[in-house]
């Protein structure tokens, strides 16, 4: 009893202080905490001081879980403590928020309620847990679960297994009083109940304590918040249809897998999927009521492209997978694996999807800088997970000859190669690209280029293309490559080349069809047949009914910022209709990076590839779009922009999902909102200083308002590619406003940039002591950001020059102060002509700011 009177005295006590301005926790004597407590309390002390980590905070109940293990992350802590109380949590909180943990996740109160303390003091005290948290660290994220089930069944616990009532009076107040108390409320109550409300007899042994499939739901309860995920997975491509359920599939106790015949390469993805997961033994027997997997052929109904249609459907018992082919299955799959997040179970759902276009591809330029095998292979396995299914490989170019022909072994002479001398792509390598493609569904499509973009060619044998000679050693190449590689299709190429011989491609596409592949060429471009398939590179449109067409249009990643990109081929209209048809087939992305590079994982890092494609993927599977091609966040539209929201947020739980070992430049940006006010004349003087830099109280209305971490005003390619400014105008200054919060006083880390550059394009490097040319300028509350310190400071732009620390995503953050609360940025947009004063510097008026968190 005297434990009991001393706790109440100091509930009252802590009452009394919330209602003060600053929370001050009472002292409790070391008489009221047990000798385990202790032990556990100073071991704590004593661990390594880190900083940033995940803490769990709780009873016996957070002590028995390996967390750590649980989640596969080192960062999280188990601060747990048998046989705590909320008096044992306050006690020790000091330690746990000197850290300064990330997160803090807290289960604490039913011991409370088994000394008979009322539901209203447990949760007063809870309240003081949260409130000091919050004061203290006003970084940290708080999570405050609800107190489980409990269940008398085995007869053990009784002063613990006899509170349902009480735990579920604490649970709603819990719930309730979350917002005014800057937590956030997770319910894992009922998913621990049975039909009866009370704790499933088969996740305990002593109807109190969790065995190790209790703490596997557990698990997955709390994954989404552990790791910044939504509560659903986050499905990408959107599925066209999406019925979320009630229950779990327990993926974790499958090993069984049912499938009709000619399914291997599916299966044998599955298998993998559960070995990966712990599956001793793959069975093909349902029998024994066991969760099971079943792979069906059989009728899916959809609008367009059933070939890939699936329909999925996940139950308690089973996950079900029927498609109208194996590409359907294999899609079916995909969408599987991401909602397996956790690797625990899935949420019960029924997915009926298809893809808007037939054509969803990928282009890699390996002529002018070569890709091992490995690092294209990592690309097309994403493309898998993406649903894309075209991989588009662009193998000569005139800086090298990257295909191996055995009639023709000079092709691929170091010699005749001005970069990445000798590497090249033997027979074995397409092969082994080819099979790694057709498993996963996705065609393989090599291009050789003719007769442009082949000086490589014309070194090895002395002679142009488009000679008798020329025309001659080409078939030889169409038939040796179609022989042995026997593909659908040969992309020709066809463009940026005079045709001297008009003859030349049709008699070259004449010979590809003569093998049983279909030909591609680049349009604008040559003289192709009319069965040719175009592939649109420039203004150029689907016009022709009687020909197909393959959209590229402002879709080439090397020309494109990596927040713009998202924006770019999120709103995009592919082949402006909202689905593909027998003129539109679909689109495709391009990596042309004409720039030299260091060493190859610089074409990921400098280029968005991954965040492009994944919203190239989300636009060609739901089709859709609107017409026109914007750099902008449609701010003006409230619909528009929160479909923008909506996938960056599933956009960024794929990043935090599968991309955490990949590059992958991209961050949230919709939340970023920009005040403009201008035009100021500037007469040519980048210099000038109008109100908004020299009024330090300015605060007249704003000329607009838009969205974004990276905002173009003016793209190279207006009017074809719109920016914020309907109207730019030369020899003018824009400024533009914005708000970041911080939760507490330090510096973070921030993309700051000015000019992105392409890498096609030879853009001179910055000069000392400025972001870019036209003089632009940041201050951050009221302190003006000093620009980098280039490493090549006023280098003339060049090709054979690769880009060191040019652009934000590839260079070091820059580190800003902040002061806790809100920090005003300042940005300063001058800009003179709109002609690139020299060549390869065309005028891309810009900027990026963007703190760097999730």
């Amino acid at each position: 009893m005297a434990g009991k009177r001393i706790f109440t005295t100091c509930c009252l006590l802590i009452c009394g202080l919330m209602a003060g301005a600053q929370v001050k926790l009472p002292l409790y004597p070391d008489s009221l905490f047990s000798t385990y407590y202790q032990q556990r309390a100073t071991h704590f002390k004593t661990l390594p001081q880190t900083t940033g980590d995940i803490v769990f905070l709780g009873n016996s109940i957070t002590d028995g879980a390996e967390w750590d293990e649980l989640f596969g992350d080192s960062h999280i802590k188990n601060r747990g403590i048998s046989g705590d109380i909320s008096a044992g949590v306050i006690a020790r909180l000091p330690e746990v928020a000197g850290r300064k943990p990330a997160k803090v996740f807290l289960l604490i109160g039913v011991n409370d309620l088994s000394r008979n303390t009322t539901p209203d003091s447990l949760v007063k005290n809870i309240m003081l847990i949260a409130g000091y948290l919050h004061e203290a660290t006003p970084a940290t994220q708080v999570y405050v679960q609800s107190i489980l089930p409990v269940n008398k069944i085995y007869n053990k616990f009784g002063t613990h297994t006899g509170k349902s009532a009480q735990i579920t009076e604490v649970n709603a107040k819990l719930q309730a009083l979350a917002a005014s108390h800057h937590y956030t409320y997770i319910n894992i109550h009922d998913a621990f109940c049975g039909t009866d409300g009370l704790l499933r007899p088969d996740l305990s042994n002593d109807g109190l304590h969790l065995k190790g499939e209790g703490y596997l739901i557990w698990k997955h309860l709390l994954y989404p918040y552990v790791f910044n995920l939504q509560l659903k997975p986050a499905l990408l491509p959107k599925p066209q249809s999406l019925k979320w359920g009630q229950g779990l599939f327990p993926f974790y106790k499958c090993s069984t897998i049912i499938a009709d015949n000619g399914l291997v390469n599916e299966v044998s993805a599955l298998e993998q999927l559960l070995k990966a997961n712990g599956a001793q033994y793959i069975s093909r027997d349902s029998a024994g009521n066991k969760p099971y997997i079943k792979l069906k052929i059989g009728k899916v109904k959809a609008p367009q492209h059933a070939e890939e249609a699936y329909h999925l459907r996940v139950t308690e018992g089973a996950v079900e997978i029927t498609a109208n082919t194996p590409h359907g299955i294999s899609n079916g799959i995909q969408t599987l694996v991401q909602l397996l997040r956790d690797r625990v179970a899935l949420d019960a759902c029924d997915i009926t999807d298809w893809p808007a276009f037939a054509w969803r591809g990928y282009m890699v330029d390996v002529g002018r800088n070569y890709q091992s095998v490995a690092q294209l292979e990592q690309q097309i396995e994403m493309m898998a997970l993406y649903k894309l299914n075209v991989f588009h490989f662009h193998l000569t170019e005139d800086i090298a000859w990257r295909l191996a022909i055995q009639k023709y072994p000079g092709l691929t002479a170091p010699g005749n190669m001005l970069r990445d001398k000798s590497m090249f792509y033997t027979a074995t390598d397409i092969k082994e690209l080819q099979r790694f493609c057709g498993e996963r569904h996705i065609e393989f499509v090599p291009e050789i280029d003719m007769p442009g973009h082949s000086q490589a060619f014309k070194r090895a044998f002395g002679t142009d293309m488009q000679s008798d000679t020329g025309i001659r050693i080409l078939k030889g190449i169409i038939k040796e490559v179609c022989e042995t590689y026997k593909p659908a299709y040969l992309h020709i190429g066809g463009d940026e080349v005079k045709i001297s011989n008009p003859g030349f491609l049709p008699e070259i596409c004449r010979t590809v069809e003569q093998y049983g592949a279909k030909t591609i060429g680049w349009s604008p471009g040559g003289n192709v047949p009319a069965g040719t398939i175009r592939q649109l590179w420039m203004k150029e449109g689907a016009a022709d009914k009687k020909i197909k067409y393959i959209d590229s249009r402002h879709m080439y990643l090397n020309h494109m910022d990596p927040l713009e990109s998202v924006v770019t081929l999120f709103y995009r209209m592919i082949g402006d209709v909202p689905a593909g048809n027998k003129n539109v087939l679909g689109g495709e992305i391009c990596l042309w990076n004409d720039r030299a590079v260091n060493k190859q994982e610089d074409l990921l890092t400098m280029n968005p590839v991954y965040p492009a494609m994944l919203a190239f993927a989300e636009r060609s599977w739901q089709g859709g779009g609107q017409p026109g091609w914007t750099a902008a966040i449609a701010s003006a539209d409230t619909s528009a922009l929160n479909n923008f929201k909506e996938f960056e947020g599933r956009l960024l739980d794929q990043k935090q999902q599968y991309f955490a070992k990949l590059p992958f430049p991209y961050y949230r940006q919709a939340n970023m909102v920009w005040a403009f006010y201008g035009p100021y004349k500037n007469g040519g003087d980048a210099a000038m200083k109008f109100k908004p830099e020299t009024d330090t109280l300015f605060s007249g209305p704003a000329s607009f308002t838009a969205v974004g971490g990276t905002i173009i005003l003016r793209h190279w390619w207006q009017p074809l590619v719109k920016g914020v400014l309907p109207h730019p105008q030369e020899n003018t200054t824009w400024y533009a406003t914005a708000r970041i919060w911080s939760a507490e006083a330090g510096y973070k880390n921030c993309w700051i940039g000015f000019n992105n550059l392409s890498r096609s394009y030879t853009t001179d490097t910055p000069r000392p002591g400025l972001w870019d040319d036209r003089k632009s300028a940041v201050w951050v509350n009221d302190k003006l950001i000093d620009p980098p310190g280039w490493k090549y400071a006023g280098r003339n732009g060049n090709l054979e020059s690769p880009l060191i620390d040019e652009g934000y995503e590839y260079r070091q953050p820059a580190r800003i102060l902040l002061k806790q609360g809100w920090n005003n940025v300042l940005v300063k947009l001058p800009v003179g002509g709109f002609n690139e004063n020299s060549q390869g510097n065309p005028v891309k008026w810009m900027f990026t700011f963007l703190p760097l968190a999730m």
